[in-house]
Formats: C-alpha cells, sequence, structure tokens
C-alpha cells in the first residue's frame, strides 16, 4: 500500500478555553469536516466513507448533516487517543481496496466547555482507559484520573534510568515555544520558562501542571483518497508510506505487564517503518501524541528516536525545538495548541509536508512520522512524505 493513498484535504475549527462556547461535538465536527472536504476540492457527496472517532460521533449523524448520500464505508477503531492515526492506516486501506472512493476522518470535541475529563471518568466508567479494571482496582483507592495513571510508568522510568523533571521540563518548554509560532494555538503569546515549569503545581508525582495536556473546544477532519484520484484534486497531496497499530498487553492495566515500557507503539513502529521503507534517521519531524511530557519522551524511544532509557538526554539542549535535530510537534501538541483528540497532529504534518507551515515550517522537510497514544498504551504511527 506504500504510496497508493493520500490526503489529500484537512480542515480545523479554532480552538478555545470557553465555557459555554455555543457549539456542540457534532457541530465542532461538522465544521472541520466541511472545511476539510472544501479543501480538497469536492462536495460532501464525493463523501462515501466516513471514520468517526469513538464516542464522539457516529457515520449515519454526520453523513445526514453532511449531505453524504452514498455512504458506503463507516467504521470506528476503539483506541482512544490512538484512533486517529489508526484511523488513517483504515482510510487508506478502504480507498486502495475500493471499499470507498474518498474517506472522511473527522474528530474534535467541546472538551473545555462540556463534561471535563475527569467528569466523564467518574460517570462513565465503560469510556475511560482501563473499563471495569479502573472501576474496580483505580478508582477505589483514588486513582481517579489520567495523570495518576499515566504516572506510574513515568515514576518508573525515573527509578530505573534516572530521567529528571527537568527532562521533563524541556519537552513542556519546546511545545510551548512553537504554540508562540502558531496563531491558532490556545497558548500563544503564553510564553513559557523552565523555571515557570518546575514552580507548577505537582499533581501526580511526577507530574507537575504543566506536564498536563489542555481541555479545550475544537476539531479537525481529513480526506483520504487514492494517489490516482488525487492527481485531479487542487492541492499537493501527501502520501502515506506505511502506518501500524498495537496494544500493550494485558492492554487495561499497567502495573500487572512484565515489561512496563512496551506498549503498543513497540509493536506498530516497527512495522511501519518496513512498511514504509525507511528509518527512524530518515525522519525530517515527528508530531507525538502529547497527552503528558513523559508519553513523549516514552514514544520516542519505543519509536526508535533513541534508545530505551536514553529519551531524557535526548530531549534537552533544543534537539525536539525548531531548528533542532528533530522538530517535535511544530504547532504547540496537546500540550500548548489544543487538545482536539490527536488529529490536530495529522493535519500539522500536512501542513509541514506542504511546505505552508508559515513561521514554523520545518526547512526541506519531506518525510514526517505521526503518532497516537490511546487508554493504557494503545499505539499507532504513520509515516507520509510530500
Amino acid at each position: 500500500m506504500r504510496d497508493q493513498a493520500c490526503i489529500v484535504g484537512i480542515g480545523e475549527t479554532e480552538y478555545c478555553r470557553k465555557p459555554g462556547s455555543g457549539m456542540s461535538t457534532l457541530a465542532l465536527q461538522l465544521k472541520a469536516a466541511a472545511g476539510a472536504i472544501e479543501e480538497a476540492g469536492l462536495s460532501a457527496a464525493s463523501i462515501d466513507g466516513i471514520m468517526p472517532f469513538p464516542n464522539v460521533g457516529k457515520a449515519e449523524e454526520l453523513a445526514a448533516n453532511l449531505g453524504c448520500e452514498n455512504l458506503r464505508y463507516a467504521a470506528t477503531i476503539h483506541m482512544g487517543g490512538a484512533a486517529p492515526v489508526a484511523s488513517l492506516q483504515a482510510a487508506a486501506a478502504a480507498v486502495v481496496a475500493g471499499m470507498a472512493n474518498y474517506v472522511l476522518i473527522p474528530g474534535g470535541w467541546n472538551g473545555y466547555s462540556g463534561p471535563r475529563v475527569r467528569q466523564t471518568v467518574s460517570s462513565d466508567t465503560a469510556s475511560i482507559p482501563g473499563g471495569t479494571i479502573a472501576r474496580d482496582y483505580y478508582l477505589p483507592f483514588g486513582m481517579t484520573a489520567p495523570p495518576q495513571w499515566y504516572s506510574l510508568m513515568a515514576r518508573r522510568h525515573m527509578h530505573e534510568f534516572g530521567t529528571r523533571s527537568e527532562q521533563l521540563g524541556a519537552i513542556a518548554v519546546a511545545m510551548r515555544k512553537h504554540a508562540q509560532q502558531n496563531p491558532r494555538a490556545v497558548m500563544h503569546g503564553r510564553p513559557m520558562t523552565l523555571d515557570d515549569y518546575m514552580a507548577s503545581p505537582m499533581l501526580a508525582d511526577p507530574y507537575r501542571f504543566f506536564d498536563c495536556c489542555l481541555e479545550t473546544d475544537g476539531g479537525s477532519a481529513v480526506v483520504v483518497t487514492t494517489a490516482e484520484r488525487a492527481r485531479d484534486l487542487p492541492h499537493s497531496p501527501v502520501y502515506i508510506m506505511g502506518g501500524a497499530c498495537g496494544q500493550p498487553y494485558p492492554a487495561d492495566e499497567i502495573t500487572n505487564r512484565r515489561d512496563i515500557f512496551r506498549t503498543g507503539l513497540t509493536i506498530a513502529a516497527p512495522e511501519a517503518f518496513a512498511k514504509a521503507g525507511v528509518t527512524p534517521t530518515d525522519i525530517d519531524f515527528a508530531q507525538i501524541y502529547d497527552c503528558f511530557t513523559f508519553e513523549v519522551l516514552q514514544q520516542l524511544e519505543e519509536v526508535g528516536f533513541c534508545k530505551r532509557g536514553e529519551g531524557g538526554p535526548f530531549v534537552e539542549g533544543g534537539r525536539i525545538e525548531l531548528g533542532g535535530e528533530l522538530p517535535v510537534n511544530t504547532h504547540g501538541g496537546l500540550l500548548s495548541e489544543a487538545h482536539s483528540l490527536g488529529i490536530g497532529h495529522i493535519t500539522e504534518a500536512v501542513r509541514q509536508l506542504r511546505g505552508e507551515a508559515e513561521g514554523r515550517q520545518v526547512a526541506n522537510a519531506e518525510i514526517g512520522l505521526v503518532t497516537g497514544w490511546g487508554d493504557f498504551g494503545d499505539g499507532s504511527v504513520a509515516i507520509l512524505r510530500r
């Protein structure tokens, strides 16, 4: 499937943190989807495949509101924040196999003005990472929010490899620096230093306030089709070179894993590189799902940009900043741009490969990598090229 499918349209809403912003999750996804369809030079009637995300969208509802009259492919991948990138691979397979001509992947939510993450966890354990395991074994002991769950892996990494808080801070500072070059970012105009990071409140040791991603309203969407159809569309296509996804074992429990650092990305990354025919040294930038700072560090290791245990030194000294060896999350990521369920990482990768990222453009960017992270370590990865 290498280079047989392309991303041909992207769309985004504005991102905000405003109580009662007035747009439902459906409205945000529709606005982003309409933008992506228009940018692709298509009509809604051309869209015959839709891949919504779990718990925030239904293909039938999206199709009815958009006017997609010939829907013949619909699928939802249940991998939490790994779903957008995993959906990209599935959409590519669908168009290459002829199951659809144009597949829309819409994502978004009112994650600030609507129910917040902690409220969702408390009210609906069936839709949270861990499901009944979290309900029965985590929540009764006061572990009621994602920062507490994921801090287990971060603290263990510190214990085994000597990773320091300042190294997690280097990730948070890099994301905030990139947001200053992105007018769409919620944290645009709000710079942060390492001293600011170190002074922020401790939430779930070792996670401080600035280790945690934003809660925001917003949506984003992409349109996928074949390389052949892309030739007739207005924008330069971004080719899907390879992709893969995987899950840790056991998928819904962290502390009983034989290897706490083996995630779905550990499985998926070698497969994706093999499909794409490239190696980590060929990647010009990486958009890494950054729900928390340590998850950036961990994914950089498991993808293969550095060895396990070497992520701390790897992210220091500006290496992951614009102008560095491997620019990461050039838009600011979930930590400083917005949280649109991870699909914003894909749209930023497309802008970079088109050369449309303006003040944050990576020079001569030819190949980019995007990851997704979901639940207790589900992983997905896609390798894209211009």
